[in-house]
């Protein structure tokens, strides 16, 4: 009888293996991809975003067609970040850079290109062009107000930005985030400077 039971048992065990994978190390694998898809749903929302570049306003920084990853959560703009602005009068987001920040006086002199804030020359390594076009948006110098962003593009002559009246001062509530990483194309995948 003993003998018996001995078989049964074997041959329950090999049942389990039949099929392969067990149903128990099954269901796991199952609720390991569950939980990575609902983590990678997470952490898109309420973290990071991807945005695409369009347009040229940002070369030679960012080009046409660049994917970027965007800081959202818990992110105050600083001068000189790369920020995603949701341009409500525009009806899509602008990628720009922070050049002046509430309670910063910018003065620009089309003449000579030269972008001063608090009164300090700016070393602006990143840009095309210099500063030469004035579309007309603002009276110079001006004082930005608190909760408000004074942005450009590095691409100067081909960039619409708070020099326009179409964007103007930006408020804090229009910036989605700031790029700090690129992800495509391979060979400019790294930090946004």
């Amino acid at each position: 009888m003993a003998k018996f039971q001995i078989n049964y048992e074997v041959l329950d065990q090999d049942d389990n293996k039949r099929d392969g994978i067990p149903y128990e190390e099954f269901i796991e694998w199952i609720e390991t991809i569950v939980f990575a898809f609902f983590a990678v749903i997470l952490v898109f929302t309420f973290i990071v975003r991807q945005v695409t570049v369009d347009g040229r306003s940002m070369v030679p920084t960012l080009e046409d067609g660049d994917k970027l990853i965007v800081q959202h959560l818990m992110y105050t703009p600083a001068r000189g970040d790369i920020v995603v602005i949701d341009s409500l009068g525009l009806g899509k987001p602008l990628i720009k850079r922070v050049i002046a920040c509430g309670g910063d006086t910018i003065d620009i002199d089309f003449a000579s290109g030269t972008v001063t804030v608090n009164g300090e020359v700016q070393q602006e390594d990143y840009i095309k062009d210099l500063t030469q076009l004035d579309e007309g948006g603002q009276t110079y110098p001006v004082t930005v107000p608190s909760g408000y962003y004074f942005v450009m593009g590095d691409n100067r002559m081909d960039s619409l930005d708070s020099r326009s009246s179409q964007v103007g001062l930006v408020s804090e509530d229009e910036i989605m985030g700031r790029a700090f990483f690129r992800l495509w194309p391979a060979s400019g995948i790294g930090s946004v400077k």
